[in-house]
């Protein structure tokens, strides 16, 4: 009787699974019911639990997590050993298996997901993100190579003397978030909640450098990387808190606030790895120009790229091309067909943005 029950759970979670891939079948209402209408309510009251603390709350769970599979791994072992293994018991784990992945679907969608479906920063502020040409690459090649080159030179006469307090960074990067607000108002957020990976050491090998937890509403940082990568790394990973799912959406949403911020460390975090994307997509189309973009990059700048090519290198494993086809395959299955190359289409949001606004 008990393992009718637990499908009778499957099948009543199932339906709501289902309910819940019928309304993220239309971007507009997702837009406007979801993205703009529940989830900030829901964001709000995760961010105000775990902004209790000063320490990753999802970090802990994710522990707890791994501890408590490990304990049951050995369970199942033990009862492998001592043959206590029956076709009831079968039924009744496979039962299980598909409420936990069932339930974990629904408050994984519910809590964030469904955001993967909106219209998005494209449709908020009115560009048209299109195929764009060779020569518009160029172009954009050469603002962000100025960028980079002036924000440098600024940053060179800046004193850092505070350039290991990822505090600092964390504050900040809420304060682009004020400042841009002030132009896009819906980028604005009552609070941000942004926490130090524990797992930082883990990410290097794994090559992420942030993340966003859906399920505890945190905004994760990794302050183990090259430091002038963290400021648009937070920034990317607020815009996954404020509800823009996709890699591409959240490092543009990241730009904007970066780029809105006072602070000249931000401005070069943003335009370096800005230039980084986009001259790689023109390396792919003329490798010459891509070069010669390259080679006019200021020396220290070049020393910065050196150091963060290091430092990834240092941290290569065969375990990280298993790691990046697996997030590829989930990031395939959210909307974003280009996979881990999703991060590279930002290019196409900022061409599109300086058509419009003549800026970037």
């Amino acid at each position: 009787m008990k393992t009718k029950r637990l499908w009778i759970t499957a099948a009543l979670l199932l339906s709501f699974a289902l309910l819940i891939r019928f309304f993220s079948a239309n971007a507009m209402r997702v837009e406007q019911y979801y993205s703009n209408g529940i989830y900030p309510y829901i964001s709000a009251i995760l961010k105000f639990f775990t902004g209790l603390f000063s320490f990753s709350v999802g970090d802990v769970l994710y522990g707890l997590l791994f501890l408590w599979l490990l304990w049951q791994f050995i369970i199942l072992i033990k009862a492998i050993i001592h043959k206590k293994i029956t076709i009831d018991n079968l039924k009744k784990g496979l039962a299980k298996t598909c409420i936990t992945f069932l339930l974990l679907y629904i408050i994984f969608n519910v809590c964030w997901g469904i955001n993967y479906n909106r219209k998005g920063i494209a449709f908020q502020l009115g560009i048209v993100k299109e195929k764009y040409s060779q020569q518009e690459l160029k172009n954009i090649n050469a603002l962000l190579l100025q960028k980079v080159n002036e924000s440098k030179t600024a940053l060179l006469h800046t004193d850092l003397h505070d350039s290991d307090d990822y505090k600092m960074i964390f504050s900040r990067s809420t304060a682009a978030y004020q400042e841009v607000a002030k132009t896009y108002p819906f980028l604005g957020s009552s609070s941000i909640v942004v926490k130090r990976s524990m797992y930082g050491w883990l990410g290097n090998y794994l090559n992420f450098s942030g993340y966003y937890d859906p399920f505890s509403g945190e905004a994760q940082v990794n302050t183990t990387v090259p430091y002038f990568l963290q400021p648009y790394t937070t920034c990317h990973e607020i815009a996954h808190q404020l509800g823009y799912a996709k890699e591409n959406e959240a490092n543009f949403v990241g730009y904007l606030a970066a780029a809105a911020s006072t602070d000249t460390l931000f401005h070069y975090s943003v335009y370096l790895e800005l230039f980084i994307y986009s001259n790689q997509n023109l390396y792919q189309l003329d490798s010459s120009a891509a070069r010669s973009f390259s080679k006019q990059l200021l020396p220290p700048v070049k020393a910065d790229i050196r150091q963060w090519r290091n430092f990834d290198n240092s941290h290569r494993n065969p375990v990280e091309p298993a790691i990046s086809w697996l997030y590829g395959k989930y990031l395939e299955s959210n909307q974003q067909p280009s996979g881990v190359l999703s991060y590279d289409e930002v290019t196409g949001f900022i061409i599109a943005y300086y058509k419009k606004f003549g800026k970037i």
